[in-house]
């Protein structure tokens, strides 16, 4: 059983698939472990670090894998290197890819995508999205707070009051939680806004102020999977009245709504940035999916009279060591499951409802309901 850590090609992707610390328990399972060479340097981790717990370092580590384990989909050059049959599992970020996921059937790949993985408890320890979510929302609150030029907690001095920042988180899901006890904690003043009505107290439990049109339609806004449906255009622009009144009194607003295989909602309009101080600061964390804010430019950190609008990509990579531990600990709970512990040997249940959640193709086809060529659908 062999296990492949390849080297991330993308040139804003600083995470790695494995740690020093899950490669010894891959091990432990009777893996050998490949690691590609200099693949962990941008997480801080060494190849002597990698070989102290066990691994090779190689320059083609997937040549002959049984399992590749990866942060990103592999390119087309990537998978022409890899072995027919062998498992890759990665964010596949499958939607609107139709080519990419037939260059993996193609290949005889069987592909997994980690960020389909089901909400349930067993596999919370695998959820991808939250652990990745949870570290963009705090880097959102730390990269508003190096763009405004202003103190976020209130300092009462000896020359004067330093008046504490006004905070509002647009999306509260694991990012916008995590935004909200960030912000919280460095002092500011925190409102935040969701169309979940499971999401009030929980924005309250953290000392925010709940901001929301709570008609009937917003008592009835999530999913069974637990994620925003999309609101009707007549809630939209109730929503939209409330929410542009309050933005133009925040110092920072962070943008975190993002709806499984669609684009990003749009949320704040030019006339609503046009109407912030300048020195505010908007922080558009949904800008890779053509982002919640107007004006928002991919990678930059866009000026718009004064306020900057920032939309950095990959941001839980800004955090690299940090999510590179969490996803490789994703990683290793969901490849515990496809291996037998006592024969250690691979021994996939295809049946597996974790495994029919995340399979994108198997047998040179792809295989998962949502993704089928639309001629077989």
């Amino acid at each position: 059983m062999r296990i492949a850590v390849a080297r991330e090609s993308d040139l804003y992707e600083g995470r790695v698939a494995a740690t020093p610390e899950t490669v010894k328990k891959f091990m432990a399972l009777g893996a050998t472990v490949a690691v590609a060479r200099g693949a962990g340097v941008a997480s801080g981790v060494t190849d002597a670090d990698y070989e102290a717990a066990g691994a090779t370092i190689s320059d083609t580590p997937a040549a002959d894998a049984d399992i590749v384990l990866k942060v990103r989909r592999p390119t087309a050059e990537e998978v022409a290197g890899y072995k027919r049959g062998a498992l890759v599992i990665a964010i596949m970020d499958p939607y609107g890819n139709d080519a990419a996921l037939k260059t993996l059937a193609d290949a005889g790949l069987s592909a997994f995508a980690m960020e389909l993985m089901p909400r349930i408890t067993r596999a919370q320890s695998m959820d991808v999205l939250s652990s990745q979510a949870n570290l963009a929302g705090y880097r959102a609150v730390i990269d508003a707070a190096a763009e405004y030029g202003r103190a976020l907690p209130m300092m009462m001095t000896a020359a004067g009051t330093v008046p504490a920042a006004k905070v509002f988180i647009m999306g509260v899901g694991v990012a916008g939680l995590q935004a909200i006890a960030t912000a919280r904690r460095l002092g500011a003043v925190v409102s935040a806004t969701d169309v979940r009505p499971a999401t009030k107290e929980q924005v309250e439990s953290l000392g925010a102020k709940f901001l929301a049109v709570e008609d009937e339609e917003f008592k009835n806004a999530q999913t069974a999977g637990g994620y925003a449906k999309e609101m009707s255009k007549e809630y939209q622009a109730k929503q939209a009245a409330l929410t542009a009144e309050h933005i133009k009194k925040q110092d920072i607003v962070i943008t975190t709504a993002l709806i499984p295989g669609r684009p990003a909602p749009r949320l704040v309009t030019a006339e609503m940035v046009a109407s912030m101080r300048p020195g505010s600061v908007l922080v558009d964390l949904a800008v890779e999916r053509g982002g919640n804010v107007e004006g928002a430019q991919a990678g930059q950190v866009a000026v718009v009279n004064g306020v900057k609008i920032v939309g950095y990509l990959n941001v839980p990579g800004r955090l690299a060591a940090s999510a590179s531990a969490l996803y490789a600990k994703n990683l290793l709970t969901f490849v515990e499951t496809l291996i037998d512990k006592k024969e250690k040997k691979l021994a996939v249940n295809w049946d597996d409802e974790l495994v029919k959640a995340t399979l994108l193709t198997r047998d040179g086809a792809v295989v998962h309901p949502n993704f089928l060529p639309k001629t077989a659908a």
